[in-house]
């Protein structure tokens, strides 16, 4: 944190959002090495990867890693981390579908999407998953989305940009888990997790509101567990 010109102490008193992304780190940790246990020698793409640690935390000494994301992101990363055999960076944008043909893969593969679709119109979040499902088959997928209820706010006033002065705007949501399946025919919904489920004690006041029914659906993230077919 102290080599990145950045002011993080915007998040100083955001305690719900540092809460929220514990918890999501928490909820992919824990799938993803379920996932690992299961297949020992699987493939891991990280789509959107950023600064991501989770390949330090999950790794069994089999899986083969990939971590995406823009040039520029990347070039900060490898200011970081090392590639090696097992872990290694692609970089480029999602949309630049030549990332596929650099992925070595077997039949077990994981994708994880984290903090990447709710950012992107429907038509991308579709387009993107077309290209998995032909790509993929067979392989499952851990994807974090918000409420579409909190789009349809985010288009009346800007919350990210306001919140936190980032240049970011929500543009895709769902409402239930299985509404996942509604962007492709050959998405199988597995299970969802839900961010408000988790830690309760550290929500304060949400902890008590996601008790009327209807609350989790309109104001909190969740992961969403799928296969592709």
């Amino acid at each position: 944190m102290r080599q990145i010109e950045y002011d993080f102490s915007k998040f100083k008193n955001q305690e719900p959002t540092l809460v929220s992304v514990a918890v999501r780190t928490e909820i992919l940790d824990k799938v993803s090495k379920a996932f690992i246990d299961k297949y020992q020698d699987a493939t891991i793409i990280n789509i959107g990867c950023g600064l991501d640690t989770r390949f330090l935390r999950v790794d069994n000494g089999r899986i083969i890693w990939y971590d995406l994301d823009l040039p520029e992101v990347i070039s900060i990363r490898k200011q970081f981390f090392q590639e090696s055999e097992r872990n290694k960076m692609i970089a480029k944008s999602v949309f630049d579908y030549s990332w596929i043909d650099d992925i070595n893969t077997n039949k077990h593969v994981l994708i994880i999407a984290e903090g990447i679709f709710m950012y992107l119109t429907q038509q991308e979040v579709k387009d993107i998953m077309s290209k998995l499902a032909n790509a993929f088959k067979g392989a499952e997928m851990l994807l974090e989305t918000t409420p579409s209820s909190l789009v349809k706010q985010n288009q009346k006033q800007d919350l990210i940009k306001d919140q936190y002065e980032i240049e970011a705007r929500l543009q895709w949501g769902i409402k239930k888990g299985k509404d996942i399946t509604k962007l492709n025919s050959h998405i199988e919904f597995i299970e969802d997790s839900h961010y408000f489920d988790y830690h309760k004690e550290r929500w304060r006041i949400i902890r008590w509101l996601s008790l009327i029914p209807g609350f989790k659906d309109r104001f909190g993230n969740r992961i969403v567990h799928i296969k592709i077919n």
